[in-house]
């Protein structure tokens, strides 16, 4: 049987630009993706925070420290400049590649900048300073 894992995420991402008349897709700085293991043309899950929409698409890399993240095409109508996403790349393991497997989480800053790389779990504190639990 296989199980269907997180392999890497881009944990509160802001969003810098919307492009509705784009022909779809994410664009992402490339730091970024090098930094989480996420690659160019992957399929990813995009999570929402400010409004809670989850949609799938495909990452564009974009150009290396720019902080951009950018929704294109008519995943612009599911978020604005300023929200909070989360971008998650999915695998599939075996039960044996599963129990071992760990994640690989990049959080950035305000500004998408890398903070920090995290292998496995997020810490029990919130990332952003918040109290509740992740």
């Amino acid at each position: 049987m296989l199980l269907t894992l997180c392999r890497a995420k881009i944990h509160r991402a802001k969003v810098t630009q919307a492009e509705l008349y784009y022909e779809g897709s994410l664009t992402v700085d490339r730091a970024l993706l090098k930094a989480s293991g996420i690659l160019p043309y992957e399929r990813v899950q995009v999570v929402n925070v400010n409004n809670g929409a989850r949609f799938e698409t495909y990452i564009i890399p974009g150009d290396e420290d720019s902080g951009v993240i950018c929704l294109n095409g008519p995943a612009a109508r599911l978020g604005a400049v300023g929200d909070e996403i989360i971008i998650i790349s999915y695998a599939e393991f075996d039960e044996n590649e599963a129990k071992d497997f760990e994640p690989t989480v990049a959080l950035v800053d305000a500004k998408n900048r890398l903070r920090r790389i995290i292998k496995g779990n997020l810490p029990e504190e919130n990332v952003r300073g918040n109290t509740h639990k992740i």
